[in-house]
């Protein structure tokens, strides 16, 4: 098989993955719709066990009302999932089950401390959201490799305005405890996640001869999140102190 059809099979199953994600969600907002049922009550209800439910479901739910609720999460949704499957393929799986997870059992644990009103229910997709676009940008961070820093920029152009979206809205109509919540599951997965690299990623590191040329590729020192303070302060003065200037 050509270089292009394994490429081209590798986009056709990320892209099937994202949009089986986004028709299931789109229908469940139709019967939604059609039925009337008020369907917010399987959200999440933090720190209420009725509200245990929504950790499941919620993703699942969006307003009745407020059409633009499902159809702006629909893009960022669709789209993070696609460059998780198609640039992350061998943690894709895991990435995406512990972001629809954790994200709303930390908001179930935690909203609950600074929401608006005692029964408020949190419904919608927008914390996978944050979660899966918080991974890709901080995966640029943390791998250092170009590919990752790409992607990671593409997230800043793209998706920057959603930073106002992890603060509290005047209406409190926004669950900005879920997306915040996402944004930091997101960013623990991407450095617990760090070290484990694709087999393209693989092949470019096998052709990088020593640690020198090695450092010379990132934009950050190699070791800049194993290295201790203390250890970065020690090679500081060797440096210092093997180096002088006429």
């Amino acid at each position: 098989m050509s270089i292009f059809n394994k490429e081209n099979t590798r986009f056709n199953y990320s892209f099937k993955v994202a949009l089986s994600l986004i028709i299931i969600i789109w229908l469940v907002h139709l019967i939604h719709i059609i039925s009337g049922e008020p369907f917010y009550l399987y959200g999440i209800l933090p720190q209420k066990i009725e509200g245990i439910k929504g950790i499941f479901l919620s993703p699942f739910i969006h307003s009745q009302k407020k059409w633009m609720h499902i159809i702006n999460n629909t893009p960022p949704l669709f789209f993070g999932t696609l460059l998780i499957f198609y640039f992350y393929r061998t943690i894709a799986f895991p990435i995406l089950i512990y972001t629809y997870l954790f994200s709303g059992i930390l908001t179930w644990f935690f909203a609950g401390f600074f929401q608006h009103g005692q029964y408020q229910y949190h419904i919608g997709a927008s914390g996978v959201v944050y979660g899966l676009i918080s991974f890709i940008f901080f995966s640029g961070i943390f791998r250092r490799n170009m590919r990752s820093v790409i992607l990671a920029m593409i997230m800043l152009l793209m998706y920057s305005g959603m930073v106002v979206g992890l603060f509290p809205d005047a209406n409190h109509e926004i669950s900005w405890q879920g997306h915040l919540m996402g944004a930091i599951v997101g960013v623990i997965l991407a450095y617990q996640y760090r070290n484990v690299l694709e087999k393209d990623e693989l092949q470019y590191f096998e052709k990088i001869p020593d640690k020198e040329a090695l450092d010379e590729q990132f934009y950050l020192p190699n070791d800049t999140f194993e290295a201790t303070k203390e250890e970065r302060r020690k090679q500081n003065n060797f440096w210092q102190q093997n180096n002088t200037w006429d």
